[in-house]
């Protein structure tokens, strides 16, 4: 069965939302509660780090990150609290920035939310350097320059292509070769509809750059320019084409989960694929040994960092122990406990780590990311290939 195309909510829809969403919002309060303080008879920093995302980030810093930090760090105390899948994002970034206006602090002290590079730029966020967080002169340049001057890039994750070894020998290498392998090789191929997760739009987006200047590729990645779109047309032209080639001449999975479930079970042979994901399904054996991966060039397949910040107006005292944390992320051993707990791409150069964690990512090139379309964009082309593509 093909995808079905994604419908506008009805008003009745909207506004049941937003009905829930006032309902909830006694909830964001981790974010707006006032902070735990310090504890001046044991000389205890308390810290509480604020997660917008899934739970296995909040187990990271639970399971791994924070416990290490600790026991180097016995004068600080380390908590966190978790806004599930960002559902409160937008009153969050509100409240962030009515605090700051105030020049109040707010209920914790280091922020780890897809938001952070935003309102790092709006000057909501304290500025980083090298000289209060040493370990970040080993972040390279270009993926510090993707957050800005406030943000902490702690762990990337970029899409890459996975392929079955027993059927595929020699994996394309750019991506005119591999439409042309798909089409060599129909059924055999399948990417998730864009809408439906970042590895399938990720391939779309991927094939959109293919007919772009460089410079349209970064107005795109950077701002809003909805003329740009008619740049799409071919791109969109050659994915309607290919549609036929694909997994059972054109069905398009709802998910990243189900792209990498028929990749697992031998149903195709070659797909792109979150590269945390496909890691982490490797560890826990639903993604057979047999199965690798490898990066496209001319373009790559898309990417991005995940940041950290400290709120712009966090109390001296309790900034410097978010900074000592931060650090300690950027360490090797936080790089480790980042790589081993979410298979999290390592910020720092590989030949830093241990063998063993460099070899894990040696043909990903955590280095080089290629960033996506800006959100609005990202929106656009969603709705846009549910229009055209499927047939």
């Amino acid at each position: 069965m093909k995808t079905r195309a994604v419908h506008p909510r009805s008003l009745a829809g909207i506004a049941i939302a937003a009905t829930a969403a006032v309902a909830l919002s006694g909830c964001v309060q981790s974010a707006n509660a006032s902070s735990a303080g310090d504890d001046a008879s044991t000389g205890t920093t308390n810290l509480t780090v604020f997660i917008s995302g899934d739970t296995n980030v909040q187990a990271l810093w639970d399971g791994s990150l924070i416990p290490a930090f600790e026991k180097a760090h016995p004068n600080v105390h380390v908590s966190t609290s978790i806004d599930l899948h960002g559902q409160h994002d937008a009153q969050t970034q509100a409240n962030l920035t009515t605090a700051v206006k105030a020049d109040k602090t707010v209920a914790y002290d280091l922020v780890d939310a897809g938001w952070v590079a935003t309102v790092g730029k709006a000057g909501l966020l304290s500025t980083v350097s090298a000289s209060a967080i040493p370990n970040l002169k080993n972040v390279p340049a270009a993926t510090k320059r993707q957050g800005g001057d406030a943000a902490i890039p702690y762990r990337a994750s970029s899409v890459l292509l996975a392929y079955d070894t027993k059927k595929v020998t020699d994996p394309p290498k750019t991506l005119d070769d591999l439409l042309a392998w798909i089409k060599q090789h129909p059924g055999e191929f399948a990417y998730n509809s864009p809408a439906s997760g970042g590895s399938g739009g990720a391939f779309v987006m991927t094939v959109l750059a293919k007919y772009m200047s460089e410079s349209e590729q970064a107005t795109m990645q950077t701002s809003y320019d909805k003329s740009l779109e008619s740049k799409w047309d071919e791109g969109f032209q050659t994915l309607r084409n290919l549609g036929p080639s694909t997994y059972q001449k054109g069905v398009y999975p709802n998910g990243n989960d189900q792209v990498l479930q028929l990749l697992g079970s031998g149903q195709i042979a070659m797909a792109p694929v979150w590269s945390d994901q496909f890691i982490t399904a490797q560890k826990a054996g639903t993604i057979g040994k047999d199965v690798a991966f490898t990066q496209i060039s001319d373009p790559s397949f898309t990417g991005s960092a995940s940041f950290l910040g400290i709120p712009k107006t966090e109390p001296e005292a309790k900034k410097q122990a978010a900074e000592e944390l931060a650090d300690f992320v950027l360490s090797s051993k936080g790089q480790q406990l980042v790589a081993s707990a979410v298979s999290g791409y390592p910020v720092v150069p590989l030949d830093s780590l241990p063998k063993s964690v460099a070899q894990q990512f040696a043909d990903a090139d955590p280095s080089t990311l290629r960033l996506g379309f800006q959100s609005q964009f990202a929106a656009d082309m969603n709705a846009a290939w549910d229009a055209k593509v499927p047939q």
